[in-house]
C-alpha cells in the first residue's frame, strides 16, 4: 500500500458515518409539504420567465416513449448508487495522491447539498398538482423495476426517503464529480473522455425527464460541487494542521501534489533553474573553470 493512501477501514468508516448522518438529517429536513410545493412552483415560474423549462417536454417524451422511459427510470434509481462508489474505490486504489482531495470534495459538497434541502424543501415536478401536467415516470414504469411511486426507493421503503429534497440535485452533482475524476485521472482514450462528458449530461436529462428535478435544480447541483471543490483543499490543510498539533501525523497528502511543478519534482541535479544560476554566477563559472583545469592537469601525460 502506498504511504500516501489512507487505511481503507478508516475511509470506509468515515464515508459510512457521513452518509448515515446525511441520510438521517435528510429525513429530518422534510419540512412542510405546502412550503415544498410553493417552492417548486416558484422555480417553475422562474424557469418559464427565463425560457428554461426543459423538464416539461422531456417528461412528456419519457412518459410517452417506453424505450426511453424504462432505461431512464433504471438509470435514475441506480446509477448514482453504483457509479459514484466505483469511481471512489478506483481513485483509492489507482490514484492515492489525489484520493483525499477528491473524497473531501465529494463529502463536502454532499453536506452543502443537505443544507440546501434543509433551507429550501422543494417539491419535484412529479409531485406538483396534476394540472401542471407532470407524470412520475418511475411510478408509470414501476412494474419493470424494484421501485414504487416513492421516488427511487425500493418497495416498502418509501418512508425512509425525503421526496421533497429536489433542490439542489445531488444526482447531477455527483455525476459531475465522477466526470471530473474520469477526465483528469482516467486514461485519455476516447471512450473514457466520452464517459466523463456524457455521464453528467445524460444524468441532467434523466433527472428532468423522469420528473424528479427542475433544470435549476441541476444548476444548483453544479454550483454546490463548485463550492465543495473550493472548500476541499483548505479543509484538508486544516485537518493536517490539527493532526500535527495532536502529534498524530504530518502534512496531509493530497494538498500539495497537484501543485508540484516538473522542476520541483525532478532530482536536484537536474533542476534547470539551479544550473542556470550557476552559469550566471561569475564565482560559480570561475570555480567550474578552475575545477576543469585541475582535472586536465591530473589527466595530462607527464612531459
Amino acid at each position: 500500500m502506498s504511504r500516501d493512501r489512507p487505511r481503507w477501514w478508516t475511509e470506509l468508516l468515515l464515508i459510512v458515518v457521513v452518509y448515515g448522518a446525511y441520510s438521517g438529517a435528510r429525513l429530518l429536513a422534510r419540512g412542510d409539504v405546502g412550503t415544498a410545493v410553493d417552492n417548486g412552483l416558484a422555480i417553475l415560474r422562474l424557469e418559464s420567465s427565463l425560457w428554461l423549462h426543459a423538464e416539461d417536454p422531456l417528461n412528456e417524451l419519457f412518459t410517452q416513449e417506453k424505450w426511453l422511459g424504462v432505461p431512464s427510470s433504471f438509470a435514475y434509481a441506480s446509477l448514482h448508487y453504483v457509479v459514484t462508489p466505483v469511481v471512489l474505490v478506483w481513485l483509492f486504489r489507482r490514484r492515492p495522491l489525489h484520493y483525499r482531495l477528491m473524497r473531501t470534495w465529494l463529502l463536502t459538497s454532499t453536506v452543502l447539498g443537505l443544507i440546501g434541502f434543509t433551507l429550501m424543501p422543494t417539491s419535484p415536478p412529479r409531485l406538483l398538482p396534476v394540472d401542471y401536467g407532470f407524470v412520475d415516470s418511475l411510478a408509470q414504469y414501476a412494474d419493470y423495476g424494484w421501485w414504487t411511486d416513492d421516488a427511487s426507493a425500493p418497495s416498502g421503503m418509501g418512508d425512509f426517503t425525503n421526496q421533497y429534497a429536489a433542490m439542489p440535485s445531488l444526482h447531477v452533482g455527483w455525476s459531475i464529480w465522477c466526470g471530473v475524476a474520469l477526465w483528469h485521472y482516467g486514461s485519455r482514450t476516447p471512450l473514457i473522455r466520452a464517459l466523463a462528458v456524457g455521464y453528467p449530461l445524460i444524468t441532467i436529462i434523466v433527472v428532468m425527464g423522469t420528473g424528479n428535478h427542475y433544470f435549476l435544480d441541476a444548476l444548483a447541483g453544479a454550483a454546490v460541487m463548485v463550492a465543495g471543490l473550493l472548500a476541499a483543499r483548505p479543509l484538508l490543510r486544516l485537518a493536517g494542521r490539527m493532526k500535527e498539533r495532536m502529534g498524530v501525523g504530518g502534512p496531509v497528502p493530497g494538498t500539495e501534489h497537484d501543485s508540484i511543478t516538473p522542476d520541483e519534482a525532478a532530482p536536484r541535479r537536474f533542476r534547470p533553474r539551479q544550473r542556470r544560476a550557476v552559469e550566471d554566477d561569475p564565482a560559480g563559472q570561475a570555480a567550474r573553470h578552475n575545477g576543469a583545469a585541475a582535472q586536465h592537469e591530473q589527466l595530462a601525460p607527464p612531459s
